[in-house]
């Protein structure tokens, strides 16, 4: 009878655990497979708690605090290090902060940024991309309120210092390193200006830019030298006539007349293209140190030299390396491989149909430690770290795709992790879990536990003996490991 009482009440207590408190620590390492289960981690310090499936876990992972209801939602925090992290049906709902940086966003379309940055000014940033613009400063000439097409001015985004517009495209203004572009209406008809540059256009009839060799004062003060170019073109894309890098060692000159021809001549490099893009085109690199033929680039390439050796007949088969790459694949997509050397790096990688099948390695040629991962979708991930951490994960839908993608590791592999087996080599730890710890099985160089149907079956040996459970009761005594003596 008082065997019984103490049965349901354990259930009673997984229940309201679950139901009331799903983040609180129960005593001994409750372990009823999927409805409720705790455990240490295997490859860090810590434990995790995961209950109702794949539906719920928390975990502290060394000072990080997660807890998630995938795929809806998770909440990753260190206080330590001062950063926190939120997704909400991940990837339309994200907050990140580190210190007091912090970008809130939906769908990368609607967000807020700020915090401190090198100058402390501490910006605030709102944006409805791509229709509102919006950011407030200590400094008033950093603030700024854009609304698209309408008017406004934006700073140090899309890739200029500031853009302003009136009624977009009517009238468009932009500005990046000290030249200065008027656009009425953009892109057909623009004025530019700058530190030695006038130039002009009515795209794509005719346009001409021509700038003189100037310098600049970098952030160290320094002058540094800014190349001048000349540039023409007539019904772009079909006539151009460019002299850039002017007042280098190493002037180029492009001209093409598309599609009877094109060339570039430099001292370092000449190509000469007949017929483009269906033509012959020869190239001589004499910096890179090699000769190649394409008839037509880049279907068919064949080159040789020091810098570079190819020979390439697409779709049918590749092969190209130099002194510090490899690259050759067969039937593209069906099979291709890259190798890069570069000490202290030495990284390959072969792929079959792109993200069908992946195997990854990377070794450190300095300390000998390499990372080796291999994926096939959607069967299954398994990675070697440069620890030597050891994990398998099977099903393996999102993941093969999206590499060491920590959102997509908190939120969706839970769903559909279907087996996991981890192995921590410095400690010489290991698990295994089946359907969301349905069956578990943790083992150390000392002890093992192993758990079945929610918990209902249980079996641990340790230095002091065998133990069985089942329906937790104990059953079968203790069995003591016999010692052997010593000689």
């Amino acid at each position: 009878m008082v065997c019984e009482k103490q049965l349901v009440g354990r259930w009673l207590v997984l229940a309201l655990t679950v139901l009331l408190s799903p983040g609180a620590v129960v005593a001994d390492n409750l372990e009823a497979g999927p409805f409720y289960h705790q455990f240490k981690l295997t490859l860090a310090p810590g434990h995790r708690t995961e209950a109702a499936g794949p539906l719920f876990y928390s975990e502290l992972k060394d000072t990080t605090r997660l807890w998630a209801l995938p795929p809806l939602f998770s909440h990753t925090l260190d206080e330590d290090l001062d950063f926190e992290e939120y997704d909400l049906a991940y990837p339309l709902f994200g907050y990140d902060r580190f210190g007091e940086e912090y970008r809130f966003q939906i769908f990368q379309l609607f967000n807020f940024t700020g915090g401190q940055t090198q100058t402390a000014t501490n910006d605030h940033r709102f944006t409805l991309f791509p229709v509102y613009f919006q950011q407030r400063s200590r400094i008033p000439e950093r603030n700024y309120t854009a609304v698209l097409p309408f008017y406004g001015t934006i700073r140090n985004r899309l890739f200029h210092e500031q853009i302003s517009w009136i009624m977009w495209p009517g009238w468009v203004k932009t500005s990046k390193r000290d030249f200065t572009t008027w656009n009425t209406p953009y892109p057909f008809f623009h004025i530019r200006q700058g530190p030695g540059l006038d130039g002009w256009q009515f795209w794509p009839l005719v346009g001409h830019e021509h700038k003189i060799p100037t310098t600049r004062t970098n952030t160290w003060g320094d002058a540094v030298p800014v190349p001048g170019h000349d540039k023409f073109f007539l019904l772009w894309p079909f006539f151009f006539n460019d002299h850039t890098a002017t007042g280098t060692t190493n002037p180029v000159h492009q001209q093409a007349l598309i599609p009877f021809y094109s060339f570039t001549r430099s001292p370092l490099r000449d190509s000469t293209t007949y017929l483009w893009p269906l033509g012959f085109t020869h190239t001589d690199d004499r910096e890179k140190k090699y000769r190649e033929w394409d008839m037509p680039w880049p279907l068919v390439v064949f080159a040789r030299g020091e810098g570079k050796t190819a020979n390439r007949i697409w779709p049918f088969f590749s092969q190209a390396h130099n002194a510090t790459q490899d690259k050759c694949w067969c039937l593209w997509p069906v099979y291709k491989r890259d190798r890069l050397r570069s000490d202290p790096l030495d990284r390959s990688r072969t792929r079959i149909f792109f993200f069908l099948y992946s195997d990854l390695t990377e070794k450190n040629t300095a300390t000998g430690a390499a990372l080796h991962r291999v994926d096939f979708w959607p069967f299954y991930t398994a990675r070697h770290d440069l620890n030597g951490n050891e994990r398998v994960q099977a099903l393996a839908i999102l993941e093969p795709i999206l590499p060491n993608n920590k959102s997509i590791e908190r939120n969706y592999s839970p769903l559909y992790s279907l087996w996991r087996s981890e192995k921590n080599t410095a400690t010489g730890a290991t698990s295994r879990s089946l359907l969301w710890n349905l069956y578990r099985r943790d083992t150390t160089p000392e002890t093992t536990n192993a758990s079945l149907l929610f918990g209902l079956l249980k079996h641990r040996t340790g230095p002091d003996g065998s133990h069985w459970r089942v329906l937790y009761l104990p059953v079968g005594g203790t069995k003591t490991p016999v010692e052997t003596p010593a000689p």
